[in-house]
């Protein structure tokens, strides 16, 4: 089992940056691949990236693709998501999420992910 909680929100202004941060308890928390989901208000949850369980290999939503980058730390139970050239459609609750297949899946579901953090708020203002 792991726990997961985000930090790094804010409000920032378009054309902005931003980097959540998803720190993962347990000892386990290397073996699990990681994805970064969000939601807007009245829309569904909707996938932005992943990473494998050993940072080697990524996969991110055509939206996002080019603006946004996963990393993690594994010694630090950490998964980066740094924001670049953010707009105001990015604006949403951001969740990261646990997977236990250590590699990453194209296109997931939130129902293929086990353990998920509380989110947190990405305002981008225009």
């Amino acid at each position: 089992q792991v726990q997961l909680v985000e930090s790094g929100g804010g409000l920032v202004q378009a054309g902005g940056s931003l980097r959540l941060a998803c720190a993962g308890s347990g000892r386990t928390f290397s073996s699990f691949s990681i994805a970064w989901f969000r939601q807007a208000p009245g829309k569904e949850r909707e996938f932005v990236g992943t990473i494998g369980w050993n940072g080697g290999n990524t996969y991110y939503a055509d939206s996002v693709k080019g603006r946004f980058t996963i990393s993690r730390d594994n010694a630090k139970n950490t998964v980066y998501l740094q924001m670049n050239s953010l707009k105001p459609e990015d604006t949403a609750v951001f969740y990261c999420a646990a997977s236990w297949s250590r590699y990453i899946m194209t296109n997931p579901s939130p129902q293929q992910y086990a353990y998920w953090g509380q989110g947190t708020q990405v305002t981008v203002s225009s």
